[in-house]
């Protein structure tokens, strides 16, 4: 008898993938492609061709054991074949994937579908890519188009993701993401230091310590002292801490960026300290700069040794750690300077207290009769008041009334002469605004005791 003749299998082309794919083959059925099982060839045939191996006499046997070295020699090139195509399969497996998302990313955009904005976490290879998303808490490793741009897909990058696999279909500009709020020349804010009244111990000190150092750094090297890097501005709300600072954003020539402790909060892992690098790196880049957190208390609350903390508040530990790197670590740029604003100083960490992070700390207390008949007559500077309204009279009788509650008692006063349609506000007027504010604001002795440090 012959020996059967030897079959070759080529290896498969990138077309031939397609349409096995296509034909309703997927990854595993590609995966288990193997030739029809080996026969088994009975023990007596094996019996008998031992024996006569073992004899050296093969006799009437001899034409099969011919048969049976042809079939095993063609079984082992059988296996190697089986073998590289397997191994073939396996390399073309990243390219099939990468067809199907590419063919389902054509029909997302074929039906007008919305895409998931994403972060890049790491690149794996030119096809792949770990990222994360602000609606998971999860990094996943997804595969990369082929058309996407390789130059621009670096880690901290943002990309569009395909709403089926989450495969990268496009790296979005810089700031198509959160952006650095950095206030511009035309958008500062309108507050000068002379709106700020009753503050003038407090607008010395800010002076002192973040103008100074940048408009005349030589007064320092003079002295041999190092200027202040950061500044706390605590106490009450409504004593105008957030006002003083938007007056120095409109007198400052630096480049003014204001962001909220909250804006680092409440987002996927490693997002915030992020977050915290690009506003101090921004602040490097346009250099003199003044950088103001405003609630700070919402990112820097002293730390606990708890070990039940939730995810969130390891998260804010992990924004703290960075802020406090980047105000005292290796990169620190001398023209920065920190203001930072909070109504509960007794909550800060203490590391961020100390000196060489937040040198200078002022307090804003509830102003005192002085202040507060400064307070009542810048407020009523443009208000055209009757002969018989009295401020004096409005200044001795509440002492813990802070310069907001004020300006909301003058404010329910000319409300109350415009709902009248009259000219002019009248006493009566600012008694019914002082008790509709007062009554808001009656508070205990030791109310506020936890505003000061």
């Amino acid at each position: 008898m012959a020996a059967a003749a030897k079959v070759f299998h080529p290896p498969l082309s990138d077309l031939a993938v397609q349409n096995l794919c296509a034909g309703g083959v997927g990854h595993d059925d590609l995966a288990e492609v193997s030739l029809p099982p080996r026969t088994p060839i009975p023990r007596e045939l094996m019996d008998d061709l031992g024996t006569g191996l073992d004899t050296g006499d093969v006799g009437e046997n001899a034409e099969l054991f011919k048969q049976l070295m042809a079939l095993e020699k063609e079984l082992d090139l059988l296996e190697c074949e089986q073998e590289d195509v397997r191994i073939e399969i396996a390399d073309l497996l990243p390219m099939v994937r990468l067809m199907e998302a590419e063919h389902e990313y054509q029909q997302e955009t074929k039906c007008g579908g919305a895409l998931i904005v994403g972060h890049v976490v790491e690149v794996v290879d030119k096809g792949h890519a770990v990222v994360t998303t602000s609606a998971r808490p999860f990094a996943f490793c997804v595969p990369v188009l082929g058309d996407v741009d390789r130059a621009l897909l670096k880690p901290s990058a943002n990309v569009a993701l395909s709403m089926s696999n989450l495969a990268v279909v496009q790296v979005l500009p810089a700031d198509s993401g959160w952006t650095v709020p950095l206030v511009k020349a035309t958008e500062r804010p309108s507050v000068t230091y002379a709106d700020v009244v009753g503050c003038d111990e407090q607008k010395r000190e800010v002076l002192e310590a973040v103008e100074l150092p940048l408009t005349h750094p030589e007064l320092f090297a003079r002295a041999g002292v190092e200027a202040p890097r950061g500044v706390l501005l605590h106490g009450p709300p409504g004593t105008g801490k957030t006002m003083l600072a938007k007056a120095v954003a409109h007198h400052t020539s630096a480049a003014f960026i204001r962001v909220s402790g909250s804006e680092f909060v409440n987002r996927h892992p490693g997002e915030g300290p992020r977050m915290v690098r690009e506003v101090f790196q921004a602040a490097r880049d346009n250099a003199p700069a003044i950088i103001f957190f405003d609630e700070v208390d919402a990112i820097a609350a002293a730390r606990t040794d708890s070990d039940d903390a939730s995810a969130a508040d390891r998260e804010v530990y992990r924004v703290l750690l960075e802020l406090l790197a980047q105000m005292d670590g290796f990169d620190q740029c001398p023209d920065v300077r920190v203001i930072m604003a909070t109504n509960r100083a007794d909550a800060l960490d203490p590391a961020l207290l100390r000196p060489g992070r937040l040198d200078r700390r002022v307090e804003f207390p509830l102003p005192g009769r002085a202040q507060k008949r400064r307070l009542f007559q810048a407020c009523t500077a443009g208000m055209p008041l009757d002969g018989g309204v009295d401020l004096e009279d409005l200044v001795a009788r509440h002492e813990e009334m802070s310069a907001a509650d004020i300006d909301a008692v003058c404010r329910e006063a000319g409300m109350r002469a415009v709902r009248d349609r009259r000219c002019v506000v009248t006493r009566e007027d600012f008694e019914e605004g002082y008790h509709a504010v007062a009554k808001h604001i009656d508070r205990g002795a030791d109310q506020f005791a936890f505003y000061s440090l």
